[in-house]
């Protein structure tokens, strides 16, 4: 299995796909892992290289006590392309992914070639994410496994696909605690609103038509509006697009050029 050690924690990755084809980093939500990829990659593997991680704290990363960084789990991502030997790619992450290869964009744009932030926001309460770290840490997955169900799939699918929604619960619930809180922090914390204007790289928004959590009005609006020059696609999906919409998803992908 390949590992990196980024700022002393090892780094789970995965690369699918022949490696002289254009390069595409997919990056996981909060409380998945690499996984939650899984629908798509058919419908991308023929087509792009792939990049896989799991995000510092979730799958098989170390999960180390205290807050983490969107600042540090972007190094995480370059630290793991270095390990990959890829210099650029164009990045694609749901919620806490598209948070991270946001920041990535900013800090690093010369590693992002396109991005891709999916279900995701610049723009977060910070006052509930505060109270969801302090609920996790304090109670553990078990405090707070019924929101993020409630947030991540839409009801219909869970009807129609009871054994994916049973499958997200159990991740959810056996994840470490400190990784989820460490992550849950570096949304808390995040401060990419001021700064999306300086995005340079062509930038495709996807929102999902029954997402909850980031709703094209008050989240992905204000992405579209603020990146210049960014388009936008919404998909009849709710927070984890990969599940419920992969083929719409992984046409999106492939038709955003860099």
């Amino acid at each position: 299995m390949p590992f990196v050690t980024s700022d002393g924690a090892a780094i789970y990755w995965k690369v699918e796909g022949e490696t002289d084809r254009p390069r595409l980093v997919l990056l996981n939500s909060i409380g998945t892992d690499m996984d939650l990829w899984s629908p798509v990659l058919p419908l991308l593997r023929e087509h792009v290289a792939l990049l896989r991680i799991d995000t510092r704290g979730h799958g098989a990363s170390d999960a180390p006590p205290g807050d983490y960084s969107l600042a540090g789990l972007a190094r995480d991502v370059a630290a793991v392309m270095d390990a990959a030997g890829w210099d650029s790619a164009q990045v694609a992450g749901v919620s806490l992914g598209g948070m991270i290869a946001m920041q990535m964009a900013l800090d690093m744009p010369e590693r992002v070639t396109g991005l891709i932030p999916i279900c995701t926001s610049a723009t977060m309460d910070r006052a509930a994410w505060r109270t969801r770290v302090d609920t996790v840490r304090r109670d553990g997955m078990a405090g707070i496994v019924d929101l993020a169900m409630s947030r991540f799939l839409s009801p219909a699918f869970i009807a129609e696909r009871p054994g994916h929604a049973a499958t997200i619960r159990r991740g959810l619930l056996t994840m470490p605690a400190k990784g989820y809180a460490g992550c849950a922090a570096a949304i808390r914390d995040m401060a990419l609103s001021d700064r999306l204007g300086e995005i340079a790289c062509p930038t495709l928004v996807i929102s999902g038509e029954r997402d909850s959590s980031t709703p094209y009005a008050g989240h992905g609006d204000y992405l579209v509006s603020a990146i210049p020059g960014a388009r936008h696609v919404a998909l009849p999906a709710a927070h984890l697009a990969p599940l419920e919409a992969p083929d719409a998803l992984a046409d999106a992908i492939l038709n955003h050029r860099s």
